[in-house]
């Protein structure tokens, strides 16, 4: 613990930096004033555990734990999860009267205060606590001393443990018996179905927060996903991800962190502060921060978060927009593959999009232990410092950074090619296969796509397209081709443009365009010959509108029309 003295305190986030500069006592200003503005309202998730903990593993090392635990006051049961002789569940009791189960697991699920376990049987899967005579349906807490964990996922849920060694079973022990009570915690996301690009009419399109979550928390629903609140710690990889944002983190919501962002920036250069960096980590990060704290930089800004996962694209852009000179994440060893994966192809993508307007690459980085402390700031900023205010709505927040930044930006490019997948691009569209069926604009969940109301003509909109496929899963023709890239020019982002259209075909009696005369042509060139056109009315019929063609229909034999189906043959012309 380091002692704080008249030029080394603490700043809000109880990290030792050095306040003897004017840069360091701008810092130190400029971060006292972000934590009074830091705070915020958010709902809860709660847990309820009653203390009743299943240990799992083989009975040598099973029972002797569960006695402990029984020992320290809770209610304990060990399943060891082996089958049974002759597939037949057993259960026993231990002279210390523990219960003691034995059958293969056919299910594990849960989290704190709500574990359910079932076993294979005989008769199909059994309750596990309700077989044992626990008087309910479910474990709070589980100890799993198994070779593999039952729950193998990057991050457990709360309430399960699995430690890997001796050191790390006696922490379990010590911890197991504290899990007793009601834990709360925040709710850190929200999902908003409306804007979801997962799916559409049955077909499958994005999945990038799903394979995302480390936690296993988020589900599909098919066209829609579901994210469990109980399962959820918080990561924020999936809102990272997400390409439309209909999966926002709230804990903070974007708005409320891109306002203190743009306060905590503004506040440091009024206290003389130069060359502002900024750097975000996480409870996790900070005793390798502190560690740091002599050697960072005194323009260097730290922003503690719940999770460097939930920072992505729109707040490193945005911090560059307001004056920051460079933005720093710091991860730590421990981090779950999924989140470094989501963190890396959100980097590559800013990068692409900074080295697209002529500014360095680097502006933006990602630090961890093996790498040592960021030192080097650069001298300049990316331009004036932007006043705009931030949105709960990701690709808002995108376009106002990219808007700010590309007025001082060293090239005028008017588009960059992405890395996919990326969150924004454009459609290709092959008009030669194109039937303009507008099943591609009847799935576009972003409204990018839209059809020509009474004309044969589709139209895309680059700033709403989010890169999903969707489009070009639902295209009969295959012409559809996703090109990820970023148009800097607000204007030609925004504005409509037609992908393909052509000349109407309109209905022969009442003048009504409802089709292209090139699927009209191939209509009829298709069904030229077929016994049921071989009377030139039926064909003339299909040259009619919908209304137009029942009441041809109704006009003839009263709607009735009686066709002479040909008599199949076989292959020597006799009839069957």
């Amino acid at each position: 613990m380091t002692t704080a003295t008249a030029d080394h305190k603490p700043d809000p986030g109880g990290l030792p930096l050095p306040a003897n500069t004017v840069n360091g006592e701008a810092r130190r200003a400029a971060l006292h004033e972000f934590a009074e503005r830091a705070r915020f309202e958010t709902t809860a998730v709660s847990y309820l555990s009653r203390g009743v903990v299943l240990v799992i593993g083989d009975r040598e090392r099973a029972v002797p734990a569960a006695a402990a635990l029984k020992k320290a006051g809770l209610e304990t049961a060990v399943l060891s999860n082996r089958p049974a002789p002759e597939g037949q569940i057993t259960v026993s009791m231990t002279e210390d009267e523990l219960v003691v189960a034995q059958g293969a697991i056919n299910e594990c699920s849960g989290h704190l205060g709500h574990f359910v376990v079932r076993l294979e049987g005989k008769q199909g899967a059994v309750n596990l606590a309700r077989d044992m005579q626990f008087k309910r349906d479910d474990f709070d807490l589980i100890l799993d001393l198994s070779a593999a964990p039952v729950i193998d996922i990057q991050v457990p849920p709360p309430g399960y443990y699995a430690p890997s060694g001796d050191a790390a079973l006696e922490r379990a022990l010590a911890e197991l018996p504290e899990m007793v009570g009601e834990y709360e915690k925040p709710k850190y996301f929200e999902y908003d179905p409306n804007i979801c690009a997962h799916g559409e009419r049955g077909l499958a399109g994005c999945s990038r927060c799903i394979d995302a979550c480390p936690t296993d928390a988020i589900h599909s629903l098919g066209e829609r996903i579901e994210v469990d609140p109980y399962l959820c710690q918080g990561g924020g990889s999936c809102a990272t991800a997400c390409p439309s944002g209909a999966i926002r983190y709230v804990y903070p919501p974007a708005s409320h962190l891109l306002d203190g962002l743009r306060g905590l920036l503004r506040d440091y250069r009024d206290h003389n502060g130069a060359r502002p960096a900024v750097l975000f980590y996480s409870e996790w990060g900070r005793s390798q921060l502190a560690g740091w704290a002599d050697r960072l930089p005194d323009t260097l800004l730290p922003i503690e978060v719940e999770d460097v996962g939930s920072v992505g694209l729109e707040v490193w852009l945005a911090a560059l927009a307001y004056g920051a000179h460079q933005v720093w994440l710091l991860v730590t060893d421990g981090m779950p593959g999924a989140i470094s994966d989501v963190l890396a192809q959100q980097l590559r993508l800013a990068r692409e999009m900074l080295a697209g307007m002529g500014f360095e690459p680097d502006r933006i980085g990602i630090v961890s232990a093996a790498d040592g402390a960021p030192t080097d700031v650069y001298e300049n900023a990316l331009g004036a410092a932007a006043g705009f205010a931030g949105f709960d709505d990701k690709r808002t927040n995108v376009r106002l950074a990219m808007d700010h930044l590309y007025v001082h930006a060293a090239k005028h490019k008017k588009s960059v090619s992405l890395t996919a997948p990326a969150p924004f691009g454009e459609i290709k569209v092959n008009r030669d296969a194109c039937t303009l069926c507008m099943g591609c604009v009847a799935v576009c969940p972003a409204r990018a796509l839209s059809d020509g109301e009474d004309m044969p003509r589709l139209t895309f909109i680059e700033a709403n397209c989010v890169q999903c496929g969707l489009c070009a899963t639902a295209c009969p023709e295959d012409a559809i081709k996703l090109v990820p890239r970023f148009v800097y020019e607000a204007e030609a982002r925004s504005k409509p443009r037609t992908l393909h259209e052509e000349e109407p075909f309109n209905c022969i009696n009442c003048g009504k365009p409802f089709a292209t005369k090139s699927v009209m042509a191939r209509m009829q060139q298709k069904l030229a010959g077929h016994w049921m056109y071989r009377d030139p009315s039926q064909m003339r019929r299909l040259q009619m509108c919908e209304d137009c063609r029942i009441e041809d229909l109704y006009l003839k034999d009263g709607g009735i029309e009686v066709y002479d189906k040909p008599a199949n043959t076989d292959s020597s012309g006799g009839s069957e």
